[in-house]
């Protein structure tokens, strides 16, 4: 019978293609989403996509979904804690692993490694040291939908933000930007998929910049609600 596992899902790129990497993989058994919240803008964190919209793709993936909530800007000690307090919750219910959409950072790798090792879990990296351009081609040739939400400016025009992840994309990326945004240049948010249900219908609002980061408020399609500042 295939393990139970968790996965860290933050509506992006690398979580879904690792979400996908799991369930081909036949050892595991994906039974929960868990993802970072920031309490005071209700978005999930880094990434400032509304809350809704998460709890919409976890629905449309069909996965029970753990919000960690944390505040603006959290010291390590404090996500740390509200962290481990999740992970000790999956361990009561049986879950022994979690997995990740990490890439290649050896040094977050080691970090998540011993922050699981503390609530006797494991860690799966399902698409660990997959080529990024590679990966990144996969993703948009296998009918995977996503726009960019948040790019670091200080290697990435603000422009980007509110693209389409899309072969246009990635064409006019710098050279010196990885395809995947593994190094913090840019995420994404995730609307359509063969891991999905059915599409979530998004429409492209504001561009803000803020705490040197830009923004792209993603509205659910014809919500009325005027564009707000994103953060996480």
């Amino acid at each position: 019978m295939p393990e139970p596992i968790a996965l860290c899902f933050s509506g992006g790129k690398d979580s879904c293609l690792a979400l996908r990497e799991l369930r081909r993989a036949g050892r595991f058994d994906v039974v929960e989403l868990v993802a970072t919240v920031t309490e005071a803008f209700d978005r999930v964190s880094m990434h400032g996509v509304r809350r809704s919209l998460l709890r919409e793709q976890a629905d449309s993936i069909g996965l029970p979904l753990t919000e960690v909530v944390v505040p603006p800007e959290p010291s390590n000690v404090v996500y740390e804690r509200e962290m481990g307090k999740a992970f000790g919750r999956l361990r009561e219910r049986g879950i022994r692993r979690v997995g990740f959409g990490d890439l290649f950072l050896e040094d977050l790798r080691e970090y998540r490694e011993r922050q699981l090792s503390e609530a006797d879990l494991l860690c799966e990296f399902p698409i660990w040291h997959t080529p990024t351009d590679e990966l990144a081609r996969t993703f948009i040739r296998d009918g995977f939908r996503a726009v960019t939400v948040c790019v670091n400016p200080a290697v990435l025009p603000v422009t980007f933000a509110g693209r389409a992840f899309d072969d246009a994309f990635l064409a006019d990326l710098p050279a010196e930007v990885d395809p995947c945004g593994e190094n913090g240049e840019f995420h994404t948010f995730v609307s359509d998929g063969p891991i999905f249900d059915r599409a979530i219908e998004v429409e492209v609002g504001e561009v803000t910049e803020r705490d040197g980061f830009g923004f792209c408020d993603l509205l659910p399609a014809g919500d009325p609600v005027p564009a707000e500042a994103a953060a996480g």
